[in-house]
């Protein structure tokens, strides 16, 4: 794509950044064939390529982004199916979330649409305030319907319905401290406990503990810690994000300084994203470049981790089919494809992929209280895609997911960590069903 900036504005890192990324697209279209949002709304403006074109008009004439460009580039799940799709090689996700931060500088939003998204980056990176709106959203719940109607207010009613009817106790996990390794020491680690998470799933954290001190391995909990700032990243609030990940590119580094580790694990692909994107994030920051870039080479998805280590002999049976819901910050935004398959097969489990894989379930971040009504009909598709297989349960690495995805279905969904945790000697996952395939098979008559 042939590009017109001007050489001051290319003295922006930002800018130039945005140049390049721009001048690799060739026009081809493949990304729409992938685009959620796109496939949904069949609208040229809300596919990776319309979106590219409003994003380039916007930087190089220097101009504020207007209701058009707002409109587009907030219906964008950022779920980089465009990227997996891609010949060209076109980083979208660079080249969209510096569209994001250009705006949040540039648009006044609508006053509610400011309140709401003011109080999600205010209250979700912080588990303490996000617990305590949990149980304010219980008295809040019966307003849901009155706000649906109520166009400015639809993200509220979102909130309410997204909200469980009841809240887990606080995990120890969750506090800083040092969980010691079983037996031979086979390595060590830290975890990211995570804001939404350990709130809404404290479970996940606790199973990957157990089964990684189990297997060898002491897990550590910096103290310090906090969001990986990727809800606020993908809202455009770049100080607040860049912040999250200088505080914990600090704690790790205690970390790694304070008797070394081996990766930092993470259990909600969403943050693993974000995290091995610091390098990169922090790359004009003198006082953090380098230690964003060893951070983000630590970082692994859970079962990335586990898919180099030797497993020991499953305990417990697992005969059962498992939907593996890929999410899109799993295989597009950290191309972590066969791993958690591999895993769950070698564990047991017959594992089906549903058709339509590609596609994102609608949860993204904040997405599914921002857009609603899109975020719903992907789900209602996601879902109708992962009935289709008959499992008996489903298996996915993000809580984002679980969380919307559950919202449309009665079939037990559950993490990936929780199932291996599981089989490998630890708890029994809360709402796995009691199914052995094996045994209720029938017999096959020898010829």
């Amino acid at each position: 794509m042939q590009t017109n900036f001007t050489a001051e504005q290319l003295t922006d890192p930002g800018v130039a950044e945005s140049e390049k990324i721009l001048r690799k697209c060739v026009h081809c279209g493949f990304c729409t064939a992938t685009c959620p949002t796109y496939v949904t709304l069949g609208n040229e403006l809300d596919s990776p390529r319309g979106r590219i074109y409003l994003i380039k008009d916007m930087l190089e004439n220097n101009r504020p982004a207007d209701k058009q460009v707002v409109t587009h580039i907030d219906r964008c799940l950022s779920c980089l199916a465009c990227m997996t799709t891609c010949p060209s090689g076109v980083n979208y996700m660079h080249l969209v979330d510096h569209a994001r931060a250009h705006i949040e500088k540039t648009y006044k939003r609508p006053l509610m649409n400011r309140i709401i998204r003011g109080l999600l980056a205010m209250v979700l990176p912080y588990p303490g305030r996000f617990r305590a709106s949990l149980y304010a959203a219980r008295i809040g719940r019966p307003f849901a319907p009155l706000f649906r109607a109520l166009p400015g207010l639809k993200p509220m009613a979102a909130m309410l319905e997204l909200a469980p009817s009841s809240v887990p106790a606080q995990s120890d996990v969750a506090r800083p401290g040092a969980h010691p390794a079983q037996g031979q020491k086979r390595g060590r680690v830290a975890i990211l406990t995570g804001c939404a998470q350990p709130v809404l799933k404290p479970g996940i954290n606790e199973a990957t503990v157990r089964l990684l001190n189990r297997i060898g391995v002491e897990v550590v909990v910096p103290e310090g810690e906090g969001c990986c700032g990727a809800l606020v990243h993908h809202m455009g609030r770049e100080h607040d994000a860049l912040d999250a990940a200088r505080n914990n590119v600090d704690a790790w580094t205690r970390a790694i300084d304070n008797g070394g580790l081996d990766a930092i694990i993470i259990t909600a692909s969403g943050c693993g994203t974000t995290i091995k994107d610091y390098g990169y994030m922090l790359r004009e920051d003198p006082a953090y470049a380098e230690k964003a870039k060893r951070v983000s080479e630590l970082a692994k998805d859970i079962t990335e981790y586990l898919a180099g280590i030797e497993m020991p002999a499953p305990v417990n049976g697992a005969s059962m089919i498992v939907a593996y819901h890929s999410a899109c910050s799993m295989q597009h935004g950290q191309k972590i494809t066969t791993q958690p398959k591999a895993l769950l097969k070698a564990a047991g489990f017959t594992v089906k992929d549903p058709p339509e894989g590609h596609l994102c379930c609608g949860s993204a971040g904040t997405y599914n209280i921002m857009q609603p009504e899109i975020a719903r009909t992907l789900r209602d598709r996601k879902v109708r895609n992962i009935e289709r297989t008959k499992p008996d349960l489903i298996a996915t690495g993000n809580i984002g997911c679980m969380t919307q995805i559950a919202g449309g279905t009665d079939i037990p969904i559950i993490h990936t960590v929780e199932l291996l945790d599981w089989v490998y000697g630890g708890e029994k996952p809360a709402g796995l069903p009691d199914i052995d395939r094996a045994k209720s098979a029938p017999l096959v008559a020898a010829e």
